[in-house]
């Protein structure tokens, strides 16, 4: 009877868990939150509210400026899109006059540009905003969801007892699957809770906001980095092809970091193997920011294939180095100057120091402000860092 019974589990187990395919690198695309939050009066606000108008023109924007073809290929629209009640067949309503043609059209036309349509709720009664919630209504939204063509969902975790995600979250993931649509699922679950049981987590989702929400500023910023460096030995063994921690949006080319401190975050990022999600207003973005997001070499290091989360492996002088081995055997290193003292800091690494093998190393900086040099097992290596910036490097083992 034991055996049945552990039978019995493994089968369920298997009915319930994501396994969708998706997500075998990190998701990239574009996310309404952080630069938009939840902003409805398109009359007083007509260029920032949360309207199918801004949807199209990001959309556009992203098919005709390289988004795309760098890799950001999802629009994913955030909490306030809908109308406050639900129709008579207790179906979600976009609101009806900042998405006059509702979602379906918006999805086709999306799909029209070649990217995918992402979406927002919340597994509570409401969302974090106040709009109807899925609780209760699960099934009817998944196939609302399914019906319309969404091809992401964010699923937030306002307004529920929390005794409820370690179930709930697996069972929408299960209607997810049923729907035979290719769905990539983003919870939120374990940031409303002290002690996250990842191995579901990590079974159930394709990714999963970790910690609190991201602002736009450096503190917000280095307050996450900082999270994720002191919990790494739990989060990295379950970061991988189809299931990624998420530490939140890029906040890169808005108002509160400097061209220093987005690099920072768009290379910690890569590192973390993060989820690469924009929130900015790409209408009116300043080229140098533009070119942080669009840099092929750092967006290659994020979508390195062999998927191995990568770590903080020192700490020093207020610097930082980073590590993530990389699938050509060559490792990724951020050198992050946390200093604030005015002027850039010289910082010497050991191989020690760096977590890399003594090996002979082509090193090439992947922001392009430096020739590509090479590194002997020798000495050590050598950077300056800008306050509150990052050199990051490309180590790439050569054979003599």
């Amino acid at each position: 009877m034991k055996i049945l019974w552990f039978m019995f589990l493994e089968l369920l187990s298997s009915a319930l868990s994501l396994d969708n395919g998706l997500a075998l690198t990190p998701p990239m695309g574009w996310l309404t939150w952080q630069r938009f939050r939840c902003i409805t009066d398109c009359k007083k606000y007509p260029e920032e509210c949360i309207s199918e108008s801004l949807i199209k023109r990001t959309t556009d924007i992203m098919a005709k400026e390289g988004y795309l073809a760098a890799g950001y290929n999802y629009v994913v629209i955030d909490d306030c899109w809908l109308e406050k009640k639900r129709d008579a067949n207790n179906r979600m309503v976009a609101d009806r006059q900042r998405f006059p043609s509702g979602i379906k059209a918006l999805a086709d036309y999306v799909h029209g540009k070649g990217l995918k349509l992402g979406i927002y709720q919340d597994y509570g009664t409401k969302t974090c905003a106040g709009y109807p919630g899925v609780l209760g209504y699960e099934e009817i939204d998944v196939k609302t969801f399914a019906e319309w063509d969404v091809d992401y969902i964010k699923l937030d975790g306002c307004n529920v007892d929390p005794s409820k995600y370690d179930t709930g979250y697996p069972a929408f993931g299960k209607l997810l699957n049923e729907t035979g649509r290719p769905i990539v699922y983003s919870c939120s679950w374990p940031a409303y809770q002290d002690n996250p049981n990842y191995s579901s987590i990590a079974k159930y989702c394709n990714l999963w906001r970790n910690y609190e929400d991201i602002d736009d500023s450096w503190a917000s910023v280095k307050n996450i980095m900082q999270w994720f460096a002191e919990n790494q030995d739990e989060l990295v063994r379950y970061a991988g092809p189809g299931h990624w921690n998420d530490p939140d949006m890029l906040v890169i080319g808005n108002f509160g970091l400097s061209l220093d401190q987005a690099r920072v975050q768009m290379a910690v990022w890569s590192i973390l193997a993060a989820p690469l999600l924009m929130s900015v207003d790409l209408a009116t973005i300043r080229p140098e920011f533009k070119e942080v997001l669009l840099n092929e070499d750092v967006i290659a290091v994020n979508q390195d294939p062999l998927g191995k989360q990568g770590m903080r492996v020192w700490t020093g002088s207020d610097c930082e180095i980073w590590n993530r081995e990389l699938a050509d055997g060559s490792y990724a290193i951020a050198f992050v100057s946390l200093r604030e003292d005015g002027a850039p800091f010289t910082l010497e690494a050991s191989f020690d120091d760096m977590k890399i093998s003594k090996k002979i190393y082509k090193v090439k900086d992947l922001y392009n402000d430096e020739k590509t040099t090479f590194c002997d097992i020798q000495g050590k290596f050598e950077t300056r860092i800008n306050p509150t910036g990052v050199r990051f490097y490309k180590f790439t083992p050569i054979c003599i």
